[in-house]
This record gives structure tokens, sequence and C-alpha cells, in this order.
């Protein structure tokens, strides 16, 4: 399995990364973001909703579960850390299956309930205000979205 990293050298970095990412996303598109608190994963999410042309403020559904933003595609913005805990059947598939690209922060919690295909996103401290962001496709769709936005050299594992 292929990985692909780049190191973001600011916070408007990882923005601006994010939505030229956004722009090349379609519908039933889903992205998993890792991380430890204050490592991005909700700056990320404010670059996808730009790369969208989401002009609502995006924040983190820590409290909510899940938001929804209307863009050029609807975002679907999941947080799922606090279902650690708990087991619901959220409805997951719906979004995932839906008309938009949907981004779940914390996804490790409900692995068992995430679709075979996605794009895997994790997001390290790398000094300061560096960020190391590192793509791992899972997928012939994910793979060949990897090596547009980035180029082929990946790092096998």
């Amino acid at each position: 399995m292929k990985r692909y990293e780049i190191i973001s050298h600011s916070p408007q970095e990882t923005i601006d990364f994010a939505a030229a990412l956004a722009r090349k996303l379609q519908r039933k598109d889903v992205i998993t973001l890792e991380g430890d608190l204050g490592a991005g994963k909700t700056t990320f999410t404010k670059g996808l909703a730009k790369g969208l042309g989401i002009e609502r403020n995006v924040n983190s559904p820590t409290f909510t579960i899940i938001k929804e933003y209307n863009g050029r595609l609807p975002l679907y913005h999941m947080d799922v850390y606090r279902l650690e805990d708990t087991f619901e059947d959220l409805g997951f598939d719906e979004y995932f299956d839906g008309d938009g690209v949907t981004v779940v922060e914390w996804a490790h919690l409900i692995q068992e309930q995430l679709p075979p295909e996605l794009l895997k996103i994790h997001i390290y401290h790398h000094g300061e205000s560096e960020r190391k962001i590192v793509l791992v496709p899972i997928g012939k769709r994910y793979e060949e979205l990897c090596k547009e936005i980035i180029g082929n050299e990946g790092i096998s594992n």
C-alpha cells in the first residue's frame, strides 16, 4: 500500500493543500482524518470546504457529531470522538453513499462502519507550526487522486 507525504509550513498551507484536493473530489468520496488534538484536522477540513466553494465558517462538530455544508458538493463533516464509549447506528452509510463528500475525524472509532475504499489522512505535529500530512489511499480512485494532487512519489509500506 502506498502513502504520500507532504510538509505544511503553516495553517494557510494546510488550507491551500486541502482546497486543491477538494477541487478534485467527487460525490461519495470519503476522507478520514486522524491526528492528535490540535494537529490540524479542522484546519484541513476548512480547506476542503474552501475548495468546495463553501463560504460558511467550518468548525469542529464535536458536540453535534455531524455538520452539513453546501457548496459545489455537500460536505458532511463528522467528528466521532465522543462515540468511543457508545455505539449507535447513526446512519453513516447514508452519508457515505450520499451526494456529497464525507470527512470523518477520529475515524478509527467507527472503523467497522467505514466504506471499503477511502482516503486516509494522518496529520502529525512536525515542529511548532509545521505539519506532516500523510495520505494513504485505499482503492484505485484514491490512488489516482493522490497521484494527481501530489505526483507519483508515493512511499511503499
